[in-house]
């Protein structure tokens, strides 16, 4: 473990306040932003944080997710990127390396292209590039067809904490994964539904709404067309249910790395969408990459 401490501050962005988790460091030397994906929040990334020594990590709870979830006003990667530099003025962060998993790969290219002043560098895991999705879906045939079951999830309700996590252990990606710190994360996730029920915080219009706009919106294309700093994709062979192929089929794959040849690529073999961040071994495989990043830059 490392000596980072946790905090929480409330940065106020366009609709309201977002919350942002700060691991500090005595001994930091460096910041990375790192950015969590569509339907999670910032405790996505404890441990990554504990193998990034001397290093202060920055996480926001993205509109609608989290501690976030009652902004009001517009989601989408634009509105999202206006909010991670809110954050790093809050902070007083001038510049920094960028790490961004599954949709929040996607925000944290189109925060590059926007707003490239702010970023050094760009790693973008399991996300960020051109996913493989047919033209012409209607909204509800989109994101089921990227979520599954993951969307689904967010119009359930639950008596209690106890049943939500019940329901998480049952999930194929974490069976063999399954740790405090996820349960830590799950319980975070759970709002009031305002009828004495539990929910997931984030919503599915929140969610439908984002997705549609990574997919089928301007923002990221225009933002990969101008692609100007260093970046690296990490892809691993397991999708949300830990089924093959992930995310990014090997022939999908070849072709968008064949489109964007600057973007550098590393494969991690033996994990899923969620655990190449949210279980110790991924972690360890993202934070040694960070790093280099870090000293690269």
């Amino acid at each position: 473990m490392t000596a980072h401490t946790y905090r929480t501050i409330d940065v106020p962005v366009v609709g309201g306040d977002l919350r942002v988790g700060v691991w500090d460091a005595p001994d930091a030397t460096e910041d990375v932003l790192v950015v969590h994906g569509v339907t999670s929040s910032h405790l996505a990334w404890p441990f990554v944080v504990d193998e990034l020594p001397g290093v202060r990590v920055i996480a926001p709870d993205l509109r609608g997710r989290g501690r976030s979830n009652e902004l009001t006003g517009p989601a989408g990667m634009r509105a999202h990127a206006a909010d991670l530099a809110a954050t790093l003025d809050a902070l007083g962060i001038e510049r920094t390396v960028v790490v961004g998993h599954s949709m929040g790969a996607f925000v944290a290219v189109v925060f590059a292209d926007l707003y490239p002043e702010r970023v050094s560098r760009l790693v973008l895991v399991d996300g960020g590039l051109p996913l493989d999705v047919p033209a012409g879906l209607d909204t509800d045939t989109l994101v089921a067809g990227i979520l599954g079951p993951t969307a689904a999830r967010l119009s359930m309700r639950f008596a209690d904490a106890g049943e939500y996590l019940d329901f998480w252990r049952r999930h194929p990606a974490f069976r063999e994964h399954w740790t405090p710190e996820l349960e830590s994360y799950l319980a975070y996730d759970l709002v009031d539904d305002g009828s004495g029920a539990l929910r997931p915080a984030t919503s599915y219009e929140t969610t439908a709404d984002d997705t549609v706009d990574m997919n089928t919106g301007t923002a990221l294309p225009d933002a990969l067309a101008r692609l100007r700093h260093p970046t690296l994709f990490v892809s691993v062979p397991r999708g949300l249910q830990d089924e093959t192929p992930g995310l990014y089929a090997p022939a999908h794959l070849e072709r968008v790395l064949a489109a964007a040849p600057d973007v550098r690529h590393r494969f991690v073999d033996g994990l899923n969408h969620y655990t190449i961040v949210m279980s110790p071994e991924g972690a360890r495989e993202v934070a040694a990459l960070v790093r280099e990043e870090l000293a690269a830059g």
